[in-house]
């Protein structure tokens, strides 16, 4: 049976995925719906990272079928739908020389053929999204110099310029220091609600699934969990898995 219908932004539908004797995904079944705010969580070597590699076309070694906004991913060519904020520490080079607003800039000219340039109307939606982010002061700021908190305000600047409707981040807070990373965070959850912008967030982070996401996709190379991360505890499937429910994610 299908996962999709109208407002389905991702299907995913008996994904399984292997590098030869080893089995990283195991027939992964879950749909994302407009609005949702979806934790990707589970154990190190749980497929996580293989599964958005996947949803992002990154790999093409996969069985089942993935579904973005209805298209099959082997057709999907709406990539300017979807914004995506890798880990900090692969997603930039510190002595690379550019601005902010160069940065920014630079989640619109992927989407553009030859000539690539900024046109005005660009050049002020990258102004629009730096201002949303709260950091359009900084726009003429070499990204390097900046902290780290700074510096991720400006990656998600990068993954939202588009407009997207889908915005998948991994283990986006990492680095931060406790008040810049509840601080992007909420900034998160504001996207969320006031712009509708779906969004997947892979995560180490327990405490985080309470208090941001509305949904929660708990993965050991199989779905474990998928549904409102209010009843993640009392599931009788995580409590399957744990053999006892953590007091602390009670209720």
């Amino acid at each position: 049976m299908s996962v999709s219908n109208a407002a389905t932004v991702l299907s995913v539908e008996n994904l399984s995925f292997d590098y030869g004797p080893i089995e990283v995904l195991d027939r992964v079944t879950f749909a994302v719906e407009k609005g949702d705010y979806v934790i990707l969580a589970g154990p190190n070597g749980a497929g996580k990272t293989t599964l958005i590699r996947t949803v992002l076309g990154l790999t093409d070694r996969y069985e089942g079928r993935v579904n973005l906004f209805g298209q099959d991913l082997s057709g999907f060519a709406g990539w300017g739908r979807i914004g995506y904020l890798p880990q900090r520490v692969n997603a930039f080079n510190p002595l690379f020389p550019a601005t902010v607003r160069e940065v920014v800039g630079l989640g619109l000219l992927s989407q553009k053929t030859f000539p690539r340039r900024l046109t005005r109307s660009d050049e002020l939606r990258v102004r629009q999204t730096l201002d949303l982010m709260g950091v359009v002061d900084l726009t003429d700021m070499p990204v390097g110099e900046l902290s780290g908190g700074q510096q991720q305000r400006v990656f998600l600047a990068r993954a939202l310029v588009s407009r997207p409707e889908l915005l998948i981040l991994d283990e986006p807070s990492t680095a931060l220091d406790p008040q810049a990373r509840e601080s992007f965070m909420e900034s998160i959850g504001k996207l969320n609600r006031e712009q509708e912008i779906s969004v997947i967030l892979i995560t180490h982070d327990t405490d985080l699934i309470g208090k941001h996401a509305t949904k929660v996709l708990y993965l050991d190379r199989r779905v474990v969990y998928y549904g409102p991360s209010a009843d993640l505890c009392n599931s009788p499937e995580m409590n399957r898995y744990y053999g006892v429910c953590p007091p602390e994610r009670g209720g």
